[in-house]
């Protein structure tokens, strides 16, 4: 691979020396990355509230700065709630954004002060109007885009277009206050176009709830799904943004209702770089076309969206020479933990044990879906860093 294609000369060199003596595998989390696109995202949609997705990367050093950079923040869960206020985020700048949730963590996002609930159903909508009442609640709606996705969203989150009005005439005879709808068109989703249905939808919704039921939403959170840069190409933040600002202007007209974004894998995935070892090179057999790559990391304390090889992260090795695909897997003794089999990576002939692979764009959803304790193997450390020296 060309590492130039996913990290500067500059800052190769910064994380070179800065892994140097370091014991794999961990993680390098650069935080001026981050920041940086926070400000393209925002430079881009100027008219957007963003969201931050906290389980993409919930460490401290992320939230703290996405909070002084006025960003507001999406939680899943009552324990990323907690933390949030444990930094000072203030709760009108939190939203509640996972359909799936009991009634006491809806009651204590109310108690403290979480005004902003997402529901795709009338059992959540009924706990909701209970626990919390008077609340804002946008509802999520079903779209298409899982062929063009690498990690598809669908199915187990939101409901049809026809149901979704159902909840919203639902919500006002409950007391609450209909907001709007959400909808999320897939992670890495690299068709465009599946923003243009979605809205549509949303469209037609905002329609004719004021039509036939005198409700006015106010609102469209359009999630996530803006890309990292991994193996396959990708646009840039600005075509989404000329594009999906088109679609808003050819349903809404110039006066759209309140847009709300909640980025997770744009913001994060660039900024990391996992630093592995290779632990062992075999074949299986006199006559193996491919060797079997054993590294230091896999799915269970990093890699759990290598799952159905669905994200290809670029690997890099400093060795040269000749290459040969290969079949690269993790080290426990699980025989899921296979990264990539089907899709091979071609690496050198003289890859030896004891080498270090770098995954480059291994900012989001890493550290946050590692395993505890699985085969013993502890969480996968990370470092935050700035302006290293």
């Amino acid at each position: 691979m060309n590492r130039d294609t996913y990290i500067s000369n500059e800052d190769w060199k910064k994380i070179k020396d800065f892994a140097e003596d370091k014991e794999t595998p961990f993680l390098i989390i650069n935080l001026d990355i981050v920041k940086k696109k926070y400000e393209e995202l925002t430079a881009n949609f100027p008219y957007a509230k963003i969201h931050y997705a906290v389980k993409a990367n919930p460490a401290t050093e992320v939230l703290t700065l996405l909070r002084d950079l006025g960003s507001n923040f999406d939680v899943a869960s009552v324990y990323e709630l907690r933390k949030l206020l444990s930094l000072g985020v203030e709760p009108h700048r939190i939203s509640y954004g996972n359909t799936i949730k009991k009634a006491s963590d809806v009651r204590e996002h109310y108690e403290a002060g979480v005004r902003l609930f997402v529901t795709d159903s009338e059992a959540d909508l009924r706990n909701i109007a209970k626990a919390a009442p008077g609340s804002k609640v946008f509802v999520r709606i079903l779209t298409e885009g899982v062929e063009t996705a690498d990690w598809p969203l669908s199915r187990k989150f939101g409901c049809q277009a026809d149901m979704a009005g159902d909840l919203i005439i639902l919500a006002k005879k409950l007391g609450l206050e209909p907001y709007g709808i959400s909808f999320h068109v897939g992670s890495q989703q690299r068709d465009i176009a599946t923003w243009d249905a979605a809205i549509s939808k949303a469209r037609y919704l905002f329609s004719w709830l004021k039509e036939e039921e005198n409700i006015n939403l106010k609102m469209i959170n359009m999630g996530g799904g803006f890309p990292a840069n991994y193996t396959s190409r990708t646009n840039e933040i600005s075509v989404y943004a000329e594009e999906i600002t088109r679609y808003l202007i050819e349903d809404f007209g110039t006066d759209h209702p309140e847009i709300i974004l909640e980025p997770g894998r744009s913001l994060l995935g660039d900024s990391g770089v996992i630093v592995s070892e290779v632990v062992l090179i075999s074949r299986k057999s006199r006559t193996a076309l491919n060797r079997w790559i054993f590294t230091d990391i896999g799915k269970f304390n990093g890699l759990i969206e290598t799952l159905e090889e669905s994200i290809k992260f670029p690997i890099f090795t400093e060795r040269k020479g000749e290459t040969e695909e290969c079949i690269i897997a993790g080290p426990t003794c699980d025989s899921q933990d296979i990264m990539y089999e089907d899709f091979k990576y071609d690496l050198p002939l003289s890859l030896s044990i004891g080498d270090r692979l770098y995954w480059f764009s291994t900012g989001a959803y890493t550290t946050s879906y590692s395993s505890i304790e699985f085969n013993g193997f502890p969480p996968l450390k990370t470092y935050y860093i700035k302006d290293i020296e």
